[in-house]
């Protein structure tokens, strides 16, 4: 089972690894880690290269964490009973492939599609509380780092309780419930670590606000 668990981490990273919108900067002659906040995530590449180049991005950082979630699903049914936990271990490679890709020096995105892919691959019961925060959030103040940290803090909040009331599906129970409350609020750290430069910038007052127009370049 520990091996299981790896190779399901293992096959999460190597999708995680595929940074959309890195590459439709490199199709344009644009390193998006030069420029703008140097992330590869929607936001940066919204900013930088377009809205269809980030909503592009944003789908298919979503999108990977439900492929890769489906493929183990696939492949491991032929060999276990029960897949749910190795489905989890798949979700958390893909957020840490996205945000550590080792092709990259492990300076990737900053994970918050990717956690939105894994939310909706793995517990779509806890998808509206986050995307309301966020929705919201980023609404009143222009800030997506903010809309952000709070969208998976919300996140990590909501499943320790549904954990306790048992409202998670599917029912996890004992040492794989740890387990997946353990990831869950793992992912959710990665993402809040990860806007520590624009924690400091909100806390300054400096922090760049959403804006659907491309930023200019010299």
């Amino acid at each position: 089972m520990i091996i299981g668990r790896i190779l399901a981490l293992i096959i999460g990273y190597l999708f995680g690894m595929i940074l959309m919108g890195y590459l439709i900067g490199k199709s344009k002659n644009i390193d998006l880690t030069k420029v703008g906040s140097g992330n590869v995530g929607s936001t940066n590449t919204m900013r930088n290269l377009g809205v269809s180049a980030g909503l592009i991005t944003l789908l298919w950082d979503c999108f990977k964490c439900v492929v890769a979630v489906f493929f183990v699903w696939l492949i491991f049914g032929f060999f276990f009973d029960d897949v749910e936990i190795f489905k989890v271990y798949a979700g958390l490679g893909v957020v840490l492939g996205h945000d550590f890709p080792f092709y990259m020096h492990f300076k990737g995105g900053k994970g918050i599609a990717s956690t939105l892919g894994f939310i909706i691959a793995l517990f779509p019961m806890g998808l509206p509380i986050p995307a309301c925060v966020f929705i919201l959030i980023v609404a009143l103040t222009r800030y997506v780092s903010l809309g952000s940290i709070l969208g998976v803090l919300s996140f990590a909040i909501e499943m320790l309780v549904f954990a306790h009331f048992g409202l998670l599906t599917p029912p996890y129970a004992g040492a794989e419930l740890t387990e997946v409350l353990i990831i869950c609020c793992i992912v959710s750290l990665i993402g809040i670590c990860l806007h520590h430069a624009n924690i400091g910038r909100l806390i300054n007052g400096n922090e760049n606000k959403f804006s659907f127009h491309p930023e200019t370049r010299a």
